[in-house]
């Protein structure tokens, strides 16, 4: 157990430390920051200990052990400037295994036109641009205190004709301290080599100069060639978080919870958040960031209700201040059964 706390440490700085001074606007696929599971949301994202669903997959794959035989959630994320992330994940608890859940993410944004230094009106013509993220998760609970929990995600980026694909793996570990209900989580997110646009808009027809020119080309001196882009790096974060739950009689439960994060593309940035729950059906939410750009409050609230005699309905809704920005709202919904 020891171990494995140890080893995802030493990956983390490991991987953190080659970026070197490279901080803010070093890593690409930026979608896959965005936060899902409007739950976490409304308590600042301070996630990493107290993620026991679907959503798991996102924040700390071995939060996936809290789930006790069929779980079904979606989100879906009103972003800044007219952009949407959907999210979809499914996971199933399979006896003496472990839990295995499969996930999505595709962000979409609308047609914009094309313009050009000649026609800076627009040309009349129009692209569009997408991400997505396809994973899969596996959690087991080795011991009655320790979990572990790892993910595997298929990347893709595109804009107009041109596209990125890459991969990308999360590792996970949940800790019961036995101290009461208090609760450690740590977690690595998108560990992956490097991403690269490619694209036949990037072909073009190179003029060379006079000393370059072949002469057996024929009439042409025109050399096909290809614009060459940049890699860049997924954006990997290390992530420690702890939760506890205080009783307040026998209906009224308060958790409390914190994360320090570790990005490789920016400054360290905490996060704090708080829940109630009444009766484990109606909940209230609450968070802060900090060091964070623009994001500082959160809050939000919930309804679980039954709807059959095995199957629960888990409403949630999430509302956080992005300062000079527009507020984002964020709506999920969930069923386990």
């Amino acid at each position: 157990m020891k171990k494995l706390f140890i080893l995802l440490l030493v990956l983390s700085w490991a991987g953190t430390a080659s970026a070197g001074l490279s901080k803010a606007g070093s890593a690409g696929a930026q979608f896959l920051k965005i936060g899902v599971g409007s739950k976490y949301q409304g308590m600042g994202e301070a996630s990493v200990a107290t993620v026991n669903d679907v959503y798991a997959m996102y924040w700390n794959p071995a939060g996936l052990v809290e789930v006790e035989n069929y779980a079904i959630g979606f989100t879906n994320v009103n972003w800044l400037l007219d952009i949407d992330l959907n999210y979809v994940a499914a996971a199933k608890y399979f006896e003496e295994v472990g839990v295995f859940g499969i996930s999505a993410a595709i962000l979409s944004m609308d047609e914009q036109e094309i313009t050009t230094f000649e026609e800076e009106d627009g040309t009349g013509r129009y692209y569009s641009a997408a991400s997505y993220a396809v994973g899969f998760s596996f959690a087991r609970q080795l011991t009655d205190k320790f979990a572990f929990g790892a993910s595997v995600k298929y990347i893709e980026e595109r804009i107009d004709n041109e596209r990125a694909r890459g991969y990308a793996f999360d590792f996970g570990t949940l800790l019961y301290t036995g101290f009461r209900s208090l609760r450690l989580g740590m977690s690595i997110n998108n560990m992956g080599p490097e991403m690269k646009f490619t694209g036949t808009d990037l072909d073009v027809r190179y003029d060379p100069p006079e000393d370059e020119i072949q002469t057996d080309v024929g009439n042409s001196n025109l050399v096909s060639s290809q614009l060459k882009t940049t890699p860049y790096d997924l954006p990997m974060i290390f992530k420690v978080g702890l939760a506890y739950d205080i009783e307040f009689g026998s209906k009224s439960l308060v958790t409390l919870c914190a994360d320090l994060r570790h990005p490789n593309d920016n400054i360290e940035q905490g996060n704090l958040g708080a829940q109630f729950a009444y009766d484990d059906r109606f909940f209230l939410r609450g968070g802060y960031k900090i060091n964070y750009d623009e994001e500082t409050f959160s809050l939000g609230g919930g309804l679980v209700t039954p709807i059959s005699s095995e199957t629960r309905l888990y409403i949630d809704y999430a509302w956080q201040d992005f300062g000079r920005l527009e507020a984002t709202h964020k709506f999920s919904i969930g069923f386990t059964f």
